[in-house]
């Protein structure tokens, strides 16, 4: 069983108001549309860890048809990050120092998302790590099987409204 589909099952349960349309589970990768906003997503949960974690992550890619914002990557962190140190993204051999704060770290900027994305069309797995507000590393692993085609999914889910 992909351990994506109680990610799935937990935004099927979600409130009327914050429905999303399923696009498709893809290996380990879903994609979605948010009707609402509009928007359009590829997401995964990393994998499982028996560590403490502050927030539930996962990572994402977005676009936003209103904004003119394709491919935007976002990674929420297991754990609340140390500001002051890097977040490291790496992809296979390409290596990505990411911006963010809280739990959240992004792309610092367009060109970055497109290399990121393009990273994951070809990779295999992909780990992303902070320091923690505790001091310590921490990093959560992302398999990228079916990631190519959840994007796929998500970009023409958003083409088609």
């Amino acid at each position: 069983m992909h351990k994506l589909l109680p990610f799935v099952a937990l935004l099927a349960f979600a409130e009327p108001v914050a429905a999303k349309d399923s696009l498709g589970v893809f290996g380990e990768w879903g994609a979605f549309r948010d009707p609402q906003v509009p928007r359009c997503y590829a997401i995964a949960k990393p994998a499982a860890s028996r560590l403490r974690r502050d927030y539930e992550p996962f990572a994402s890619v977005g676009t936003w048809p209103r904004r003119n914002i394709r491919g935007q990557v976002h990674f929420r962190m297991s754990r609340e990050i140390d500001g002051d140190r890097p977040i490291t993204l790496t992809i296979n051999d390409r290596r990505f120092t990411l911006t963010g704060g809280g739990g959240d770290a992004w792309a610092k900027d367009q060109a970055m998302d497109a290399a990121i994305v393009a990273a994951m069309r070809s990779g295999a797995r992909m780990v992303v790590g902070a320091t923690g507000t505790n001091g310590r590393r921490f990093s959560n692993s992302y398999d990228l099987d079916g990631a190519a085609t959840a994007l796929d999914a998500a970009t023409v889910g958003c083409a088609q409204r």
